[in-house]
């Protein structure tokens, strides 16, 4: 049920919500505060701080990844204070191009998790799989740079290089279509041949199919945007995340106060603490230092505004600010990847 609950229906109860209440979601631009506290506070920057319970955390992680986990954070500082250097508006592209493959490659990721026992299935079934859950994925992301001005950013207006070409659109669309109706008759094809059914992969990979389709061609809007990508991404994330690190630590928690702590009945209460409030100070000083957008929301942190703050602070200040999210990305590629 926790699979069910936290990394299979995540996007199916996105939907749903939307289905109820359409009118907050169709091209719609600006998104309300307290959505923004919901979405982009408490799921979408906080899960990036659950990546600590399975890096620096964690002392078994530390051993076998004390390499990537030291430098990884300073090689992302340096490297974003080069492409400040150059150039804001290059930083927030190639920061928008990494979080796309970063996300792209969980929902591949998921897939794979529920696709291992199935040992016996024939090489071509699983390549149908792949290419599919790459399909649901780059065509929307392809459709919005083949578009015109959509009413929602990654990150902020004009990260992605886009164009309006109508015609390559079109022949995108045909072929992604393609592999939908190739995906179906392989599932059809299994199904009348084994009388059974993979299921929390086929609902892995169709929930990505509709929150994808849906958030970036279907509707046009940052709330249902930001609600399918953000929750459909955030928490099943925060959920593998917590199911590893229990695991991890069963151990850990024999010796170890924290861990002792930490997988006690009210360990999923203090993990979310911790992975909220690092959010709330590291947005604080996206507010006061770059955005000023939400100041009441922040109030806390105006004694850090400064009028001398300018360009040439700001350079080594985004840099700074970026890199617990972009060590996420990158760490990704360490704690995840199984040799088996």
């Amino acid at each position: 049920w926790i699979d069910l609950l936290f990394i299979i229906a995540p996007p199916f109860f996105c939907l749903a919500f939307i289905a109820l209440f359409p009118n907050l979601f169709l091209d719609v631009k600006e998104m309300p505060i307290y959505w923004w506290v919901i979405l982009v506070l408490l799921i979408d920057v906080a899960h990036v701080y659950s990546t600590l319970f399975r890096t620096y955390f964690s002392k078994a992680s530390w051993r076998r990844y004390k390499v990537p986990m030291t430098l990884t954070p300073l090689i992302a500082f340096l490297f974003s204070v080069l492409l400040c250097s150059i150039s804001m508006a290059l930083f927030w592209t190639v920061l928008a191009y990494i979080a796309v493959f970063h996300f792209i490659r969980q929902q591949y990721g998921i897939m794979k998790l529920y696709s291992r026992n199935e040992i016996s299935l024939a090489p071509w079934c699983k390549w149908i799989d792949v290419l599919v859950i790459y399909a649901a994925t780059l065509y929307p992301i392809l459709y919005w740079h083949l578009s015109s001005a959509r009413n929602f950013n990654w990150f902020v207006e004009g990260d992605f290089l886009v164009a309006d070409l109508p015609l390559a659109r079109h022949v995108f669309t045909a072929l992604y279509f393609m592999v939908l109706v190739v995906f179906l008759i392989k599932e059809i094809y299994l199904i009348f041949k084994w009388e059974t059914i993979n299921l929390l992969r086929s609902l892995v990979i169709v929930g990505t199919i509709l929150s994808w389709y849906f958030g970036i061609v279907y509707f046009n809007g940052d709330m249902a945007f930001t609600m399918l990508n953000v929750v459909s991404h955030g928490v099943p994330y925060m959920a593998l995340i917590w199911i590893f690190s229990v695991k991890e630590n069963q151990v850990e928690a024999q010796k170890s106060s924290f861990w002792k702590l930490m997988l006690s009945p009210l360990g999923i209460v203090i993990f979310l603490l911790i992975i909220f409030l690092f959010a709330f100070i590291e947005e604080g000083f996206w507010d006061v230092w770059v955005w000023n957008e939400n100041s009441s929301l922040f109030a806390a942190f105006t004694h850090f505004e400064s009028d001398s703050i300018n360009n040439k602070w700001l350079r080594f200040l985004v840099p700074l600010l970026a890199v617990p999210q972009l060590t996420h990305y990158l760490i990704d590629g360490f704690i995840w990847r199984k040799s088996k």
